[in-house]
C-alpha cells in the first residue's frame, strides 16, 4: 500500500513539475510574442491613440472655426452688397456726384516722397 502511495506521490510531483514547466514555457512564449508584435508595430509606424485623439480634436476645432469664418464672410459679403446697392441708388439720384466719386476712387493715391 505504501508503495502505491509513493508511486502516486511521485506521479503527482512529476505532473506538478510538468505543469510548472509548461506554465513557465507559456509565459516565455507570451513575452516573446509580445516583443515580436511590438517590433512589427513600431516598423509599421502607427500613430498612438493619444496622438490620434489630439489631432482629431484639432481637426474638429478647425472645422468649427472654418464654419464660423464662412458665416462671417457671408455676412460681410451681404453688407458689401447692400452698401454697393446703396451707392448705386445714390449715383442714380446724383449722377454728377457719382461720376466724380468713382473718378476719385479709381485714381491711385499719390504720396509725396
Amino acid at each position: 500500500m505504501q508503495s502505491e502511495n509513493r508511486l502516486l506521490e511521485d506521479l503527482a510531483k512529476m505532473a506538478g513539475g510538468a505543469f510548472s514547466s509548461f506554465s513557465t514555457l507559456k509565459d516565455e512564449a507570451e513575452a516573446r510574442l509580445h516583443e515580436k508584435l511590438e517590433k512589427i508595430l513600431i516598423r509599421m509606424d502607427l500613430v498612438k491613440r493619444d496622438e490620434f485623439e489630439a489631432v482629431q480634436a484639432m481637426a474638429a476645432k478647425a472645422r468649427t472655426e472654418n464654419a464660423e469664418l464662412t458665416k462671417q464672410l457671408k455676412e460681410l459679403n451681404a453688407k458689401v452688397e447692400v452698401e454697393l446697392k446703396g451707392r448705386m441708388t445714390t449715383s442714380k439720384k446724383h449722377p454728377k456726384t457719382a461720376k466724380r466719386r468713382t473718378k476719385l476712387e479709381s485714381e491711385p493715391s499719390r504720396k509725396d516722397d
